[in-house]
């Protein structure tokens, strides 16, 4: 790709943005891509743009990808979204010990058919979760995620992912004390929006409402 040269002027530079955030969430959603710097990469570069003020945030991709989700993908999305909160469901009755948070698309209301079921467990010992998925037959893959615990912080932490009835879930194992403060949103740079499951439970009997 050709290096950007950031000197389009301001109202030009929005309506590209624009145009990048919207292509950006048509390949995600067509694609399952969810890397939000991958997918406005190749999205500009689809449109032959090489601007880098005119790369959106990942807020603004975010947006866009509702908008996408409402107009082209409405019922079925609202469908596929009440299914997954209901595999959140039940993934954080099986994890109950190890407080259960819901984090993600399938909290936030954005999530479609490739999207995976993410939870936080919060545990001093990440082995006590691998034994519970071990004890139970449950055959998964371990990795590790960085995360921003505050605006100079960063830490690795376990990362388990297995299937349950063909979805995948993904689960970030996390210390206790990460309770009192959610890592930052990669989106954000907030705090990680988190459900308990009494929470998801109040989505699924309001109808999976998006938050």
């Amino acid at each position: 790709m050709a290096s950007y040269r950031g000197n389009e002027p301001a109202p030009r530079a929005q309506q590209t943005r624009r145009r990048i955030a919207i292509e950006a969430a048509r390949l995600m959603t067509e694609s399952g891509l969810r890397d939000y710097g991958h997918a406005k990469l190749k999205a500009a570069e689809r449109l032959g743009i090489f601007d880098e003020g005119s790369l959106p945030a990942n807020r603004e991709i975010e947006e866009a990808l509702r908008e996408h989700q409402r107009l082209f993908h409405g019922d079925a999305q609202s469908q596929t979204l009440h299914r997954l909160r209901e595999v959140a469901r039940e993934a954080m009755r099986f994890f109950r010990n190890h407080e259960p948070r819901l984090v993600g698309a399938v909290l936030e209301g954005s999530a479609d058919e490739h999207s995976a079921v993410c939870l936080h467990l919060y545990s001093d010992r990440p082995d006590d979760v691998t034994a519970t998925l071990r004890e139970n037959g449950i055959p998964y893959e371990e990795r590790s995620r960085r995360l921003r615990l505050d605006r100079t912080t960063t830490r690795d932490f376990p990362v388990l992912l297995f299937s349950a009835d063909g979805t995948a879930i993904d689960i970030t194992v996390l210390p206790y004390d990460q309770l009192r403060q959610a890592p930052l949103d990669r989106i954000s740079e907030k705090p990680t929006q988190r459900a308990t499951l009494a929470a998801l439970e109040g989505l699924i009997g309001a109808g999976s409402r998006p938050m």
